[in-house]
C-alpha cells in the first residue's frame, strides 16, 4: 500500500513524464512542419499537424490529472467537450491530408523531395515515446490511474503508427519514389479517423 507522501512523489513524476511528452511534441511539430515546407512533404506535414493535435490532447490530460489528483473533482461536461474537440480536429486533419495527398499525386502541387531531417525525427520520436511509455505505465499501476495509463498507450500507439511516414520518406530518399510520400500520408488516415471517432464517442474515457 502506497502512503500519501509516496503518492505525492509518484504524482509529480507522472506529471513530469507527461510534460516531457508535451515538450517533445512542441519540438517535433516545429521540426516536422519546417521540414515539410522545405521538402514539400505531405507525409511530414501530416506528421507535424498530428503532433499539434497530440499536444492539445496532452494539455487536456494534464489538466484532468491535476484536478483528479488535487481535489478528486471532475468537470465531466467540460472534459467531454475537450475530447470531442480533439476528435473533430482529427477528422479535419484527415480531410486535409486526403485533399493535399490527392493533389500531390495528380501533379497539382510540387513533388516531395527527400528529407533526412524528417527521417531522423520520426525515428527519434518512436525511441523517445517508447522510452517514456514504460515508466508511465509503472506509475499508472502504482497510482491506480486509468487516465495516465490511457495517455501512455495512446501516445505510444500514435508514434508507432506514424512509422508509416518513415516508409514513405525512406522510399523517396533511397529510390526517388516521390509518390510514396503522399501515399504514406494517405495510409495515416484510417488511424486518424479511429482516433477521431474514439474522441467523439469517448471510448478512451470508457476504457478508463
Amino acid at each position: 500500500m502506497v502512503n500519501e507522501s509516496a503518492r505525492r512523489r509518484l504524482r509529480k513524476w507522472a506529471l513530469l513524464l507527461v510534460w516531457i511528452g508535451e515538450i517533445w511534441n512542441i519540438a517535433e511539430a516545429g521540426v516536422a512542419l519546417w521540414s515539410a515546407r522545405n521538402a514539400s512533404s505531405v507525409a511530414l506535414l501530416a506528421y507535424g499537424l498530428d503532433s499539434l493535435i497530440e499536444l492539445f490532447a496532452g494539455g487536456v490530460l494534464i489538466w484532468h490529472l491535476s484536478r483528479e489528483w488535487r481535489e478528486r473533482e471532475h468537470e465531466e461536461a467540460s472534459e467531454r467537450k475537450a475530447q470531442k474537440l480533439v476528435g473533430i480536429t482529427f477528422f479535419l486533419l484527415s480531410a486535409y491530408i486526403a485533399i493535399q495527398s490527392t493533389g500531390t499525386l495528380l501533379g497539382w502541387f510540387a513533388e516531395p523531395r527527400e528529407s533526412l531531417v524528417g527521417i531522423i525525427l520520426v525515428i527519434a520520436s518512436a525511441v523517445v515515446m517508447t522510452a517514456v511509455f514504460f515508466p508511465k505505465m509503472s506509475l499508472a499501476k502504482k497510482l491506480g490511474s486509468p487516465a495516465l495509463r490511457g495517455e501512455a498507450i495512446e501516445s505510444l500507439v500514435c508514434d508507432l503508427q506514424d512509422l508509416t511516414v518513415l516508409l514513405g520518406l525512406g522510399a523517396n530518399a533511397l529510390w526517388g519514389w516521390w509518390w510514396a510520400d503522399p501515399v504514406a500520408a494517405l495510409a495515416l488516415i484510417p488511424f486518424l479517423l479511429k482516433e477521431g471517432w474514439e474522441g467523439v464517442k469517448g471510448e478512451h474515457e470508457e476504457e478508463g
